[in-house]
C-alpha cells in the first residue's frame, strides 16, 4: 500500500467519522467544517503528490514529508489554541450561571424564611 493510498483512506475514513458524528449530534457545524475541509486537503494532496512536492520546492524544504509534518504541526496548534479559547468562554459562561443559580437559591430560601415567619 502507498502513502497515497493510506492518504486517502485517512481522508475517507475521516469524513466518515465527521459526518457521523454531525448525524448523532457530538459535533457541530462550525467544527466539521474545518475536518471536511482537512479531509478534502488531504485527498487533494494523496491524489495529485505532486502538489506537496512543488510547494516544498516553493517554500526551499528540502525533503517533502518535512513540509507535510510541519503543516500538519501548524493544525494541531492551531486547533489547540482554539480549543483552549473555547474551553475558557465555557468555563467563564459556567461559573456565571453558578453564581446566577447561587443567587436565585438564596432568594429562594430567604421567600421561604420570611414566609414562614409569617405563619
Amino acid at each position: 500500500m502507498t502513502a497515497y493510498t493510506l492518504g486517502l483512506i485517512g481522508a475517507a475514513v475521516t469524513l466518515l467519522v465527521v459526518f457521523e458524528m454531525l448525524r448523532r449530534r457530538m459535533l457541530r457545524e462550525k467544527y466539521a467544517v474545518f475536518w471536511v475541509f482537512l479531509a478534502v486537503l488531504i485527498a487533494v494532496v494523496a491524489v495529485f503528490p505532486g502538489l506537496l512536492a512543488a510547494a516544498a520546492r516553493l517554500t526551499g524544504v528540502q525533503v517533502p514529508a518535512n513540509l507535510l509534518f510541519f503543516v500538519a504541526s501548524l493544525v494541531l496548534l492551531a486547533v489547540n489554541v482554539q480549543l483552549s479559547t473555547e474551553i475558557c468562554r465555557l468555563e467563564d459562561r459556567t461559573r456565571a450561571l453558578a453564581e446566577e443559580l447561587a443567587m436565585v437559591r438564596l432568594r429562594q430560601d430567604q421567600a421561604e424564611r420570611s414566609g414562614a415567619g409569617r405563619r
